[in-house]
C-alpha cells in the first residue's frame, strides 16, 4: 500500500532484470524503475516491456511505493513511455517520476496524458501521482510554479548531476562538493526546492550521491539535507539504504522530547494548567512556535 514516506528512494535500471529482481526485497520507502538515464537510447522500447512485465509480477516489492521514471519532454520517448507503460500497468504504479522539469507546462502535459489514460483504462482519476525533478537553472527559477502545477504532485526532487553540469560546477562526482569551495555548493538549490515544496504541501527529496564505496560521503550529504528538513534522498546502491533510513528518521530521544513539549504545553494552556502561554521544558523556554516544531516532527513520523 502506498505511503508518503520517502526516506530512501532506490534507482533501478528498467533494462536490467537482475537489478529489478534485487530491488524487490530492499527495505526502501520507494523504488523507481528507470527509463531515463540508466537506459541506453537503443534499449528504451525494450525496457518499457520489461518494466510492464515486472510490474505485473505478483511477487511485488517490499517498498510501499513503486514508481516509474520516464524520459523528459525534450526527448522523443516521453509520450510513448506514458502510453505504453501506464496503459498496460497503471494499476501497479503509484507515481510517475518526471525528470528535467523546467516549466509548469511539462507537469501540465504529463497530467493531461495521465488523465486520459486513467479514463481509458478505468483507473480512478488522479490515482497516479507525479514526482518531478528540478535539475537546472530554468527549473530552479520556476520551482514555485512547477510545485503548484498539478494536484497529482507528491514531491519535488533535486537532480544534482544535471544541475552541476548546467552551471559548470567543477567536479565530476555527482552529489559531491567541489574542491576549493568552503561553503555548501548545494545549499541554494536545496533551499529553493524545499521552500517551493513546503509552500504547496509537497515532500522534498534530495538527489543521489554516486560514490557507492564512499558511505561516509553519502552520510555527510544526507545529513546536510536532513538538517534542512528534507524528507529523504535517492539511493543508488543497497549499501546506502540503512544509513539513509536512519538519517531521515528522528531518533527516539528527539521524539520523546517532542512529545514532552506537546504534552506540557497542552496542559499549561488548559484551564487546569493555568492557561499559561510560555513554559519551561528541559531547561528551554517553549511557546507556541516551539510547539509547532514539535508537532511538525511528530506529524512527519506519523
Amino acid at each position: 500500500m502506498p505511503s508518503f514516506a520517502r526516506r530512501t528512494v532506490l534507482a533501478v535500471p528498467g533494462s536490467s532484470e537482475k537489478f529489478i529482481a534485487k530491488s524487490r526485497e530492499l527495505d526502501v520507502d520507494a523504488i523507481f524503475l528507470d527509463l531515463e538515464d540508466a537506459v541506453a537510447p537503443g534499449a528504451k522500447r525494450q525496457a518499457r516491456a520489461l518494466i510492464v512485465d515486472a510490474l505485473g509480477d505478483p511477487a511485488g516489492w517490499k517498498a510501499p511505493n513503486v514508481t516509474v521514471r520516464i524520459n523528459d519532454w525534450t526527448t522523443p520517448w516521453t509520450t510513448g513511455d506514458l502510453t505504453e507503460v501506464v496503459s498496460a500497468a497503471g494499476e501497479h504504479i503509484d507515481a510517475i517520476v518526471l525528470p528535467k522539469v523546467t516549466s509548469r507546462d511539462h507537469v501540465v502535459a504529463t497530467d493531461l496524458i495521465l488523465s486520459q489514460i486513467e479514463r481509458e483504462t478505468g483507473l480512478p482519476q488522479g490515482k497516479i501521482g507525479l514526482e518531478v525533478q528540478i535539475e537546472e537553472p530554468r527549473g530552479l527559477l520556476a520551482a514555485d510554479a512547477i510545485a503548484g502545477a498539478s494536484s497529482r504532485l507528491v514531491s519535488l526532487v533535486f537532480g544534482p548531476g544535471d544541475y552541476m553540469a548546467s552551471i559548470g560546477m567543477g567536479t565530476l562526482s555527482v552529489g559531491s562538493q567541489p574542491d576549493g569551495y568552503l561553503a555548501d555548493a548545494f545549499h541554494h538549490p536545496l533551499m529553493t526546492i524545499l521552500l517551493a515544496a513546503r509552500a504547496h504541501g509537497l515532500l522534498a527529496v534530495d538527489g543521489p550521491y554516486v560514490g557507492i564505496r564512499d558511505l561516509p560521503g553519502f552520510e555527510a550529504s544526507a545529513r546536510k539535507s536532513a538538517a534542512l528538513g528534507y524528507d529523504g534522498k535517492w539511493v543508488v546502491h543497497p549499501s546506502q539504504v540503512d544509513s539513509g533510513n536512519a538519517i531521515y528518521s528522528p531518533n527516539e530521544a528527539t521524539l520523546a522530547r517532542a512529545r514532552r513539549i506537546v504534552e506540557a504545553y497542552d496542559l499549561a494552556t488548559s484551564r487546569a494548567g493555568g492557561v499559561t502561554g510560555a513554559i519551561e521544558v528541559d531547561s528551554e523556554m517553549v511557546d507556541e512556535a516551539g510547539v509547532k516544531l514539535a508537532q511538525a516532527l511528530l506529524a512527519k513520523v506519523r
